[in-house]
């Protein structure tokens, strides 16, 4: 791979290459992808979506929201970062085509703003209610009229394929979505093969998919544009986009420190642990008279958390720039922050929040409503649609129909656009607006 054509500034139905040195700096094509991503109305819903404790009703706890704004911070500074350094390496980039460091930091941070838009309410939870949906539930009388990828695609439903849909379907008065550069497109695809096989290699761009089958013919338009490379013969598989791994290590960072400092304010996670193991992260940087001048524990923590994120920004541009070559050679095959010197104290952070935050009492009993809401919602959906389908709609089918929107694809002869269309609006309820269209479903709603 080049990063001539990584950094391709085209968007969806451009006819003619955007040259970087053509570009107005005050509104750069790649800054433009941020705007249209926080503008759009999937991006806000993400207010109202889990991040780690549902339905939370303190003041401090994350959202998929505040989660995504602060990943979109932390990846501007890795782009940036790691920009500055290949543009040392290759002057070539700022001489010939005129790119910037800032460049690199604009498009990092665009994809991880967008990181999350695919999610579905109730977090990570969501995604596999929806799946057991089709797997062990109702929707599994489809199987035997559906391809093994299309199933497959509803059985494992991802919120990183259902993010790309966001990013690049067209729809009436939309076509390609929201338009975003191919490059910032490329950032944004972290497992860029479908469905099946699942799981091929021990390779970190295998361990889950980027598109739906639906998508097929957007992604691999984006992929050759890009010049990714394939990595199958028999199945649509590449290599990530260099960039995608500074969004994925945006992420990393974010929910393995942010997520501990949430369960530490929650009191989920004894501030005793904070000290033994954040600590030992920022050690080298900590200014132990600062910090016992701290009186309360949240400053104490966000302390230690400003520094931990720093010490691991530095850390993942250090380990980028070591192995860019085995990057763009498609080769390197794991997370950035799997090669960090501080890998022990991260997996002992996590560990401690999945233990206390993850499978709390709170999260497991708001998990197990929302497996409830979802399976309901879907029940009731596609009996509807496929019943009108089949002019075998009852009233009551007729009156779901009425309060579902037009996006839906009711009529399509495709049995597999018709639900994965009710999964995608399913997938774009925030955890309130699910609750109320469940409890409308179940007659409790009158007002």
């Amino acid at each position: 791979m080049n990063w001539e054509q990584l950094l391709s500034l085209k968007r969806f139905g451009d006819t003619n290459k955007r040259i970087r040195k053509e570009q107005d700096e005050t509104r750069l094509g790649f800054e433009v992808d941020y705007d249209r991503v926080i503008f759009s109305s999937e991006f806000r819903s993400l207010q109202d979506k889990t991040q780690v404790i549902p339905l939370s009703q303190t003041d401090f706890v994350h959202t998929r929201l505040t989660h995504s704004l602060e990943v979109s911070v932390v990846g501007r500074s890795l782009g940036r970062l790691v920009g500055k350094k290949l543009l040392e390496k290759h002057p070539h980039l700022y001489s010939v085509h005129g790119y910037q460091a800032n460049d690199f930091g604009a498009i990092v941070a665009a994809a991880a703003l967008a990181h999350d838009i695919g999610n579905p309410p109730f977090g990570h939870s969501g995604e596999k209610a929806i799946g057991e949906f089709f797997k062990t539930g109702e929707g599994k009388q489809f199987k035997n009229e559906l391809t093994e990828k299309e199933y497959q695609d509803l059985c494992d439903f991802e919120g990183n394929a259902n993010g790309f849909k966001i990013l690049t379907e067209s729809r009436a008065g939309r076509d390609g979505g929201l338009r975003l550069s191919y490059a910032t497109l490329g950032a944004f695809m972290k497992y860029p093969k479908e469905s099946l096989p699942k799981k091929p290699t021990n390779h970190i761009a295998d361990k889950k998919y980027g598109f739906f089958q639906s998508e097929k013919e957007a992604f691999i338009d984006v992929a050759n544009e890009l010049g990714l490379l394939k990595r199958s013969k028999e199945a649509i598989s590449f290599s990530r986009h260099p960039l995608a791994f500074l969004v994925e290590a945006a992420d990393d960072i974010c929910y393995t420190i942010i997520d501990f400092e949430d369960g530490i304010n929650l009191g989920l996670i004894q501030e005793e642990f904070a000290l033994e193991y954040l600590i030992n992260i920022v050690r080298d940087k900590i200014k132990t008279k600062n910090y016992y001048e701290l009186s309360n524990k949240e400053d104490r923590v966000s302390y230690l958390r400003a520094l931990a994120i720093g010490t691991l920004i530095d850390e993942a541009v250090a380990i980028f720039m070591k192995n860019e070559e085995a990057i763009l050679n498609g080769s390197f095959d794991c997370a950035l922050l799997d090669k960090s010197k501080y890998e022990a104290q991260i997996n002992d952070i996590i560990r401690i929040s999945i233990e206390n935050i993850y499978q709390s009492n709170e999260v497991v009993d708001k998990e197990i409503a929302g497996y409830g809401v979802i399976n309901t919602l879907l029940k009731a959906y596609t009996n509807a649609v496929n019943n009108c389908y089949d002019n075998t709609a009852s009233n009551y089918d007729k009156l779901i129909l009425k309060s579902l929107p037009k996006t839906i694809k009711i009529n399509d002869v495709s049995l597999y656009i018709r639900l994965s269309s009710i999964c995608h609006f399913v997938s774009l309820l925030s955890d309130s607006k699910a609750i109320l269209n469940y409890k409308k479903l179940k007659g409790f709603q009158f007002s």
